[in-house]
């Protein structure tokens, strides 16, 4: 028995709902992590507690005439590891600078400028370079300077060969994500909401240049999007193949 067009029609619209519905939520969930469920065990002894993500702080540097030279606007989180004064072995401390106790200072030249940061026993240096053929700046140097309470004594930690950061004259240089900068076997810093201009400064910021980091955050909702058109895409085509195969049906009765 040959369906009849009000059939017929009526299954290509039930073909259509169908896609369209799965396309939604596969759309929808896409981005939801599952729940995962572990069985309760005995929690094992408790460890020094690791802080969280550290305060968002404004720096800034001004040459000769007063005119800023250097601007930065990120959080910072220092991992040490060192010989521990009480346990007598080497110990990992994980410490957030605080912006509201920070003291900061620096100097800027033609090709280089630093940034110095101070809280109570710590002092970090960054430097950074320009490379005046390309005009592009990076940074290329920290320091830390730390005597911590359970120190033996004050350590330094430095690092001159470094290459983060990098960006065009006139332009800053912004990371949101956490990024964490390898700076010796026993030193490294983490990066908070970082934004940095140390050269050609204007007033304010420059256009951004964003590190790898946050460009692959704008890629997903891309794809994701792109993803959704090509769905939709294939059930407008199915629903249309199903309405044209269902006149081509009646027309051959």
């Amino acid at each position: 028995m040959i369906p009849t067009i009000r059939e017929q029609n009526r299954r290509s619209g039930a073909i259509f709902s169908l896609l369209l519905a799965l396309t939604i939520h596969q759309t929808l969930t896409a981005d939801v992590p599952p729940t995962v469920v572990t069985p309760e065990t005995s929690s094992p002894p408790a460890s020094p507690a690791t802080p969280g993500p550290p305060e968002r702080g404004s720096y800034n540097v001004t040459n000769a005439t007063d005119a800023v030279c250097l601007l930065a606007r990120m959080g910072l989180q220092l991992k040490i590891s060192f010989i521990s004064r009480s346990h007598g072995k080497t110990v990992q401390e994980v410490l957030n600078l605080h912006p509201n106790l920070v003291k900061f200072s620096g100097s800027c030249d033609p090709d280089s400028a630093t940034l110095i940061l101070t809280e109570d026993n710590i002092t970090l240096t960054f430097s950074f370079s320009l490379n005046s053929t390309s005009n592009k700046f990076h940074l290329s140097g920290l320091e830390l300077s730390a005597a911590l309470p359970d120190m033996t004594k004050r350590i330094v930690f430095r690092n001159t060969t470094l290459n983060y950061m990098v960006g065009t004259l006139g332009h800053s240089y912004m990371c949101q994500k956490e990024k964490t900068l390898s700076v010796t076997q026993d030193f490294s810093l983490s990066t908070f909401q970082l934004q940095v201009q140390p050269f050609g400064v204007n007033g304010d910021f420059g256009a951004a240049e964003v590190c790898e980091l946050d460009e692959d955050d704008m890629l997903i909702p891309i794809i994701v999007g792109a993803a959704l058109a090509v769905l939709v895409l294939i059930v407008i085509l199915a629903y249309v193949i199903g309405r044209n195969r269902s006149h081509a049906g009646y027309q051959t009765i």
